[in-house]
């Protein structure tokens, strides 16, 4: 059961990785992500950080699926 679920962290982390940063190209092409004088707007922001933030928890899963892993 154990690998099981390191295997299925794993795989949350591998769609994680493909999916987000080609999100994040999309939103930073977006009209709405830089103001008139080229700044970063709150669409941008707000896009980025939770962008970051399901990186880096795909980065634990996949610490911890290793971890699971290893010790199996």
């Amino acid at each position: 059961m154990l690998t099981t679920l390191a295997i299925l962290l794993l795989v949350n982390a591998v769609w994680n990785f493909l999916v987000w940063p080609q999100f994040y190209r999309r939103v930073n092409k977006d009209d709405r992500a830089r103001d008139a004088a080229g700044k970063p707007t709150r669409f941008l922001i707000v896009h980025a950080v939770l962008i970051g933030v399901s990186l880096l928890i795909a980065v634990v899963s996949v610490v911890i699926a290793v971890i699971a892993l290893v010790t199996a």
